[in-house]
């Protein structure tokens, strides 16, 4: 298993408006350009996105400052997940992101790390501006 992915992303918005984008169906579907998405915000709860591409469960949820989520790409071998780790600091009228991703597969994180900024972050930042 890799070392992991550690990212830090500013969002012109507040901790809860970031937090209800990444928790909501609706809203991280329409961030995303509407690639299908479910999320079940609760701690427990099971998400997929991007059509089933990612799928995984909410292992913890702190309302507007954490989200801990076991992850896993449709493609890894069976029963492989890894470890996000979401957590929101407000600065100002910003909030920063600080990311953690660990226990993918050795050969992914250089995928794993551009998907994010790309997939994730750079759509967000769109929907929030």
């Amino acid at each position: 298993m890799s070392a992991g992915i550690r990212q830090e992303v500013s969002f012109k918005a507040s901790p809860d408006r970031v937090y209800g984008v990444l928790l909501s169906s609706d809203q991280f579907s329409k961030a995303v350009g509407g690639a299908p998405t479910e999320i079940h915000a609760e701690e427990g709860g099971s998400f997929s996105c991007f059509g089933g591409m990612i799928a995984g469960r909410n292992i913890e949820l702190v309302p507007n400052k954490r989200i801990v989520q076991a992850w896993r790409v449709a493609n890894w071998e069976e029963g492989v997940y890894s470890i996000v780790k979401i957590e929101l600091e407000a600065q100002g009228s910003e909030t920063v992101l600080h990311f953690d991703h660990t226990g993918f597969p050795e050969d992914q994180g250089e995928h794993l790390a551009s998907g994010w900024h790309e997939n994730y972050w750079v759509p967000i930042e769109k929907l929030l501006a």
